[in-house]
């Protein structure tokens, strides 16, 4: 049996802040806001996998409200999603990645991203896929404001 989950996640640049996207930390001279370290692309892949066991999302379990959370790595919330995904009785087959920003150009990380993502899931790199995409410059996104992040996953029961 497969299931397959979706996540989004979007946070703001702002200055004072180091910018970590997949678990990497990307040289930039701005960084997410979030109440965690705000990766995008982690807490993307952390909502795709709750959602395709049925589980909710990332808020439930970590809220922005709850003060043990802040500045929390992403990296963290990441394994415990997988603890329930491995608990309910799936694996991950793959996971796909778009991530959506202006700037910086994020190609010359991929590979790091892909690196690190496989770690945190204890999968194959070669399943993780990732690739950015600008917004053309409209909206929020487009106009340099922020960083957006799309991530689907697949899983197959145990």
């Amino acid at each position: 049996m497969f299931r397959i989950g979706i996540g989004y996640d979007s946070h703001r640049l702002v200055e004072y802040r180091k910018l970590m996207i997949g678990g990497v930390q990307i040289d930039y001279e701005r960084g997410l806001l979030g109440h965690s370290d705000g990766d995008v692309a982690l807490h993307a892949i952390a909502d795709a996998l709750l959602g395709a066991i049925g589980a909710g999302d990332i808020g439930i379990y970590f809220p922005d409200t709850d003060a043990k959370f802040k500045n929390m790595e992403s990296s963290i919330m990441v394994k415990e999603v997988l603890a329930k995904v491995l608990t309910a009785g799936y694996t991950i087959v793959n996971v796909d990645l778009v991530i959506i920003a202006e700037d910086p150009k994020l190609k010359p990380y991929y590979e790091m991203i892909k690196e690190t993502i496989s770690a945190i899931l204890n999968i194959a790199k070669e399943q993780v896929n990732v690739k950015a995409k600008t917004n053309e410059k409209m909206g929020a996104i487009g106009h340099g404001e922020g960083i957006a992040c799309i991530s689907v996953v697949l899983l197959e029961s145990l």
